[in-house]
C-alpha cells in the first residue's frame, strides 16, 4: 500500500465470510487499507462488492451468519478484533461513528430526536449532564445547518425530510468528536441540491474537528469532489488504489476504467447523440465465484491467463497499485 501520513486506521489481510446454506460468502476477501490522519479516503464499487461489510468490520457490527475469520483491523495501532465487548462499545460512536445509507431505518421512530442526539454523547461521557447534554445537541444541529435547531430537538424522524434526517445522522456520528468517521453512502437517497450541501458539510467539518473519512459510495463524481484517496473494491477484494488525481487521470485496471466511462457527461456534439457506456455483465454471485481475475466474465481485456490465476496487488508507481495481469495502457482508456 501507498505510503503517507500516520495511519489513524490501517486494516490488514481482512477476511469476512458468510456461512450460508448456499455455502460460504466471502464478502470481504483480504482487504487491505489504510487512513492517514485528517485525510478523506473513498472505498468505491458496485453493490455487493464488499464495501459495507468492510465497514461493519471495523465496528464490530458484521451479524450472524456473518463472521471475521482473519486479518487485523489497526485504530491507532490497536488491534481492535482483539478487544472485548467493553472496549468496543467506548471505541463505537466516540473515536469510531459511521453515517448509514439509510437514516429514516438507522434513526428509532419512537424516541425524538434530541433523546437520540443527545443518547449519543451522554453514552459515552457519563459526566455530562441532561441540561449540558441538550445544550450540545442544540449547538450541533446548528452546526449541521439545521434551523430551529432547539425544536427539532422535540420533532420525530418522520417530520422530518430526508435531508434533515442525514444531517441529523452526521450530528450524532460527530457530537463525541471522533477521530475517524465512517460514511456508508450517505447521499444515495438525497436530491443532488442536498447531496452538494451534506458533503460541503462533511468537508467542513471535517477540517474543524480533525477527523478522517472513509466515505463509501458508487458515486465517482462525489469521489472527484471529496476524497484524497481511493480504494476500488470488486468481488470482496481491492483492484486498484492511488490518489483521487491520479486514478482519475491513469486508470489502470479495467474495471475502474469502467466505471469511470460510465459517468453522464455533457456530449459537444449535441447533433450528435451518444449513448451512456455500460460494463457488460452482472457482478459475479460471491458464493459461486469465478477462478482466476473475477472480473475476467466481464472484462473487455481478458486473456486466458486471467482465467487461471488471480493477478496480485502490484506498485505500477507513484503509489497506484493495481490487480491486473493486463492493466490499461493509455491508448486505450476512455
Amino acid at each position: 500500500m501507498a505510503g503517507g501520513s500516520a495511519s489513524l486506521l490501517e486494516i490488514r489481510d481482512l477476511r469476512t465470510s458468510f456461512f450460508t446454506k448456499r455455502g460460504v460468502v466471502p464478502a470481504v476477501d483480504s482487504v487491505s487499507l489504510r487512513v492517514g490522519q485528517g485525510e478523506i479516503v473513498g472505498l468505491v464499487g458496485e453493490s455487493g462488492c464488499g464495501k459495507s461489510v468492510t465497514s461493519l468490520s471495523v465496528l464490530g457490527l458484521v451479524a450472524s451468519p456473518g463472521k471475521i475469520i482473519g486479518g487485523h483491523i489497526l485504530y491507532h495501532g490497536e488491534d481492535v478484533l482483539g478487544f472485548s465487548a467493553a472496549r468496543m462499545r467506548e471505541l463505537r460512536g466516540n473515536k469510531v461513528s459511521m453515517i448509514f445509507q439509510e437514516p429514516m431505518t438507522s434513526l428509532n421512530p419512537v424516541y425524538t430526536i434530541g433523546k437520540q442526539v443527545t443518547e449519543a454523547l451522554r453514552s459515552h461521557d457519563r459526566m455530562v449532564g441532561s441540561k449540558e447534554a441538550r445544550l450540545r445537541a442544540v449547538e450541533m444541529l446548528a452546526r449541521v445547518g439545521i434551523s430551529e435547531p432547539e425544536s427539532r430537538l422535540e420533532a420525530y424522524p418522520h417530520q422530518l425530510s430526508g435531508g434533515l434526517r442525514q444531517r441529523v445522522m452526521i450530528a450524532m456520528a460527530l457530537i463525541c468528536k471522533p477521530g475517524l468517521l465512517i460514511a456508508d453512502e450517505p447521499t444515495t437517497a438525497l436530491d443532488v441540491t442536498i447531496e452538494a450541501q451534506i458533503l460541503t458539510l462533511m468537508r467542513q467539518l471535517q477540517r474543524e474537528i480533525g477527523s478522517s473519512i472513509v466515505l463509501i459510495t458508487h458515486n465517482l463524481g462525489v469521489v472527484a469532489e471529496t476524497c484524497d484517496r481511493v480504494y476500488v473494491m470488486y468481488a470482496g477484494r481491492i483492484v486498484e488504489e492511488a490518489d483521487v488525481f491520479e486514478l482519475f487521470d491513469r486508470p489502470l485496471h479495467p474495471y475502474t476504467n469502467g466505471l469511470l466511462r460510465s459517468i453522464p457527461r455533457k456530449n459537444e456534439d449535441e447533433s450528435a447523440p451518444r449513448r451512456l457506456y455500460s460494463i457488460k455483465g452482472n457482478v459475479p454471485d460471491m458464493a459461486r465465484l469465478p477462478a482466476g481475475c473475477k472480473f475476467a466474465p466481464r472484462c473487455e481485456r481478458c486473456v486466458e491467463a486471467c482465467t487461471r490465476a488471480e493477478p496480485e496487488l502490484v506498485d505500477s508507481g507513484n503509489g497506484h497499485f493495481v490487480r491486473c495481469f493486463r492493466p490499461m495502457s493509455d491508448e486505450v482508456k476512455r
